[in-house]
């Protein structure tokens, strides 16, 4: 079950599915959203996949009811959930400051032509079998093997590596194996950093969550030399990651901040919400019945506005933290 948005539409979907007897089964894996695990002490059933994200997952950390995982030794979904791992607040709010004009575009410096890749499969890995009256399959490519390359690309070999393997490697593995090249390091460093330790160096961009894929944009971005006079806008950058994966991503986010950028995130993850210094909530509800700011300020006066459902369920996150 996924909801995109309000915390409100969860409080209101859970309720309505015991009315109509359903058993609920909450499936928390690395990708799953807290607020509806919390409901989960009342779901029949909770499995909990990981114990983290990508190639550091896929195994079954915990199987049983929602309380049960609240205690699990090694569950980071239930240790975000207890409170035992938690996003602390920022010590204090920044002040707001005046704004400036924005100008410039974007542009290519240039382009780089690589060969080598499997002309059976044109690089893919995969090869596309059309079935009738069935969605298409993708199956690996039976040259190459899935390795994107020809033969003659395989053959030449990194300390005992061939660039499949190597584009194989989670981020985070990398970091050992390009540990001595120092501008190799720093770009993985910096993907690391922002929360996509798990992703794997060859993985297809088709594959990541959206929050992932801006994660590589703003990587991208942390790799320029800044003079602290950036803007940068991201789209529900949690959308995918763990909440552990958010700690890593709100330490990057808040240190842009920290140099003289400004950062612009939409967000209904509260975890973030409640490390803001400014928020404009927008509502009262979604789609046409949105579009109206109703309230603004720092996350302690949102919380006090009584028209709006995120302060509603901000008030609490707050005085817990």
């Amino acid at each position: 079950m996924v909801l995109h948005g309000f915390r409100k539409q969860v409080h209101i979907t859970c309720p309505a599915c015991r009315s109509a007897r359903l058993k609920p089964a909450v499936l928390a894996d690395a990708d799953a959203d807290a607020d509806v695990a919390e409901i989960g002490e009342r779901p029949r059933f909770l499995l909990d996949v990981g114990p983290g994200a990508g190639a550091h997952g896929g195994h079954v950390v915990h199987s049983g009811t929602a309380r049960e995982l609240l205690d699990h030794p090694t569950s980071l979904t239930g240790a975000c959930l207890s409170g035992r791992r938690r996003i602390p607040l920022p010590a204090a709010r920044r002040p707001r400051t005046e704004g400036r004009a924005i100008t410039g575009v974007e542009q290519i410096d240039k382009v780089v032509q690589v060969d080598g890749r499997c002309e059976h499969c044109y690089g893919d890995g995969t090869r596309k079998v059309e079935m009738n009256f069935l969605p298409d399959i993708y199956v690996p490519c039976e040259v190459c093997h899935g390795a994107q390359y020809n033969r003659e690309t395989l053959d030449v070999h990194f300390k005992c590596r061939s660039i499949a393997d190597v584009l194989g490697m989670t981020i985070e593995d990398s970091l050992d194996f390009f540990a001595e090249h120092a501008i190799i390091s720093r770009h993985l460093r910096t993907l690391h950093d922002v929360g996509l330790g798990h992703v794997k160096l060859g993985q297809s961009a088709t594959t990541l969550s959206g929050g992932e894929a801006q994660c590589v944009k703003l990587a991208a971005e942390l790799q320029k030399r800044t003079k602290g006079r950036t803007l940068y806008v991201l789209d529900e950058p949690t959308n995918g990651p763990h909440v552990d994966d958010v700690r890593q991503l709100l330490a990057v986010l808040h240190r842009l901040v920290d140099q003289g950028n400004t950062v612009v995130v939409i967000e209904h993850d509260l975890d973030v919400i409640k490390t803001a210094d400014r928020i404009v909530d927008i509502g009262p509800e979604g789609g046409h019945r949105g579009g109206t700011v109703i309230a603004e300020g720092t996350p302690e006066q949102v919380a006090a506005q009584p028209r709006s459902y995120t302060g509603q369920f901000l008030r609490p996150l707050l005085e817990r933290s």
